[in-house]
């Protein structure tokens, strides 16, 4: 009933505006105008696109990476991150074809991805798992596909369906407009996509207010009979300042529509220092992020333990990031890191290895495995993060970047020597009654990156 609820809301505001649409400015405002944001962490650093069109703008981008663990693991597997796949190899991480199409006032997004991004992300999402046909495969090579309307009331309204980015986290889902490539704990382990419908409301020139209904947390498909809601609040009031918040609420543990989900993300961005013909320190700025999360019902009790209602299961995290760029803009230099700590691990990336592609039988939201990491009620994690890299940008289109990364948690969960996958590091080795997934409570990685965008 309250599915259906919401979609009726939704038809009638799109049905309400379309009607009002008649009477407002002819003449389009554009939100946003005259703000630079090429500098802002998860946010295009371009100034324009090469490409032109009336109806159609092409995006391509591309993301080669090389990365190697101090750990070495046998098997070559990165643990605990959306960005990366494999180590001591080079690796296709993300290529992105697609592009932003309009007629009049109808619009659509569509970018396809392919790489080891479009296996990494989609295998956080169990959701495929009830019901039929394999959602995670029919979705996997999509990062967005949606089609929408443009209303020119205020500063635009946009009603959009389909998969869309989330941004929740900060850090954008494309690794060619982040600060850092290793996220930080804060972004890697809150969505990447949405799918569902959004409404973008731009009520000023600055302002920002954008409704969601959705399947639920970074989910292709629903776990529970009640779609999850948010919204995403961006105030933009300078070239020098942004501030935005994203907020969630709904029901994601599998079978249990008694546990809900709610989670607060809060960032700040700021420039202080801006020089741009300078051959010297040519700009400097932060990102400051901090989220508040929690689960509770269906025997969990978000902030405190319960005798009667069960443990413990929130979210606590936040990053901070430093950014100084050189010689007119193409040098640049990032240092931060961030903590978190999550009772109940129910938003922890478990690690992968000796994993079956199906679900746990007790918990549909973790997979299946000879030796699968403990997410239930009352365990805990947290864990700490810093990372430094260097960046060369010859031009608004290709970006060289070295990073490197120290990641520690409080209970063995990264990678050691010994792999996860089986002694000799190949998933076709029979395993002997004693091994067991080789993890350890810290890594260090050095990152090399290409990241190119047309």
């Amino acid at each position: 009933m309250k599915q259906k609820l919401l979609l009726l809301i939704c038809v009638f505001t799109a049905y309400t505006m379309s009607l009002r649409a008649q009477e407002a400015d002819p003449t389009p405002k554009i939100p946003f105008e005259g703000i630079e944001s090429n500098w802002q962490n998860g946010s295009d650093r371009r100034d324009s696109s090469v490409f032109n069109g009336k109806y159609f703008i092409p995006s391509i981008m591309v993301d080669v990476s090389y990365t190697h663990s101090f750990n070495n693991p046998n098997d070559h597997t990165v643990i605990g991150s959306t960005a990366l796949a494999r180590d001591n190899e080079v690796q296709l991480s993300h290529l992105s074809l697609g592009g932003d199409l309009t007629y009049n006032n109808a619009r659509a997004r569509i970018m396809l991805q392919f790489g080891t991004r479009s296996q990494v992300v989609p295998r956080n999402d169990l959701s495929p798992y009830r019901g039929q046909y394999k959602l995670a495969d029919v979705y996997r090579y999509l990062s967005e596909a949606y089609i929408g309307y443009h209303f020119n009331k205020w500063y635009g309204i946009n009603i959009d369906a389909g998969l869309f980015m989330s941004y929740v986290g900060l850090n954008s889902y494309y690794q060619v407009e982040n600060w850092e490539y290793q996220a930080s704990f804060t972004s890697d382990n809150t969505p990447w996509f949405f799918n569902g419908v959004r409404i973008q409301l731009f009520v000023s020139k600055y302002l920002k207010i954008e409704p969601w209904i959705i399947n639920g947390w970074q989910s292709y498909g629903m776990f529970n009979k009640q779609p999850g809601a948010g919204f995403n609040i961006t105030w933009n009031p300078s070239s020098r300042f942004k501030i935005l918040t994203n907020d969630y609420f709904g029901t994601d543990t599998g079978g249990n529509s008694r546990r809900k989900r709610f989670h607060s993300d809060n960032s700040m961005l700021v420039r202080y220092l801006n020089k741009p013909q300078s051959n010297g320190i040519s700009r400097m700025a932060f990102s400051l992020t901090g989220d508040l999360g929690f689960e509770s019902g269906g025997g969990v009790h978000g902030f405190k333990d319960s005798d009667t209602k069960g443990p413990a299961q929130y979210f606590l995290s936040a990053m901070f990031y430093n950014r100084t760029w050189f010689h007119k803009n193409k040098f640049a230099w990032t240092i931060g890191g961030g903590i978190m700590t999550n009772p109940g691990r129910y938003l922890v990336l478990a690690p992968t290895g000796q994993a079956s592609p199906l679900p746990n039988p007790n918990n549909p939201t973790i997979p299946e495995g000879k030796f699968p990491f403990d997410t239930n009620p009352g365990t805990s994690f947290s864990g700490w993060d810093c990372s430094t890299n260097f960046d060369w940008m010859p031009n608004q289109s290709l970006l060289f970047r070295v990073e490197y990364v120290h990641r520690h948690a409080n209970v063995p969960y990264f990678a050691g020597q010994g792999g996860v996958t089986s002694p000799d590091g190949y998933s076709t080795t029979p395993l002997p009654p004693d091994w067991r997934p080789d993890l350890v409570k810290s890594e260090d990685r050095i990152i090399a990156a290409l990241l190119f965008r047309l």
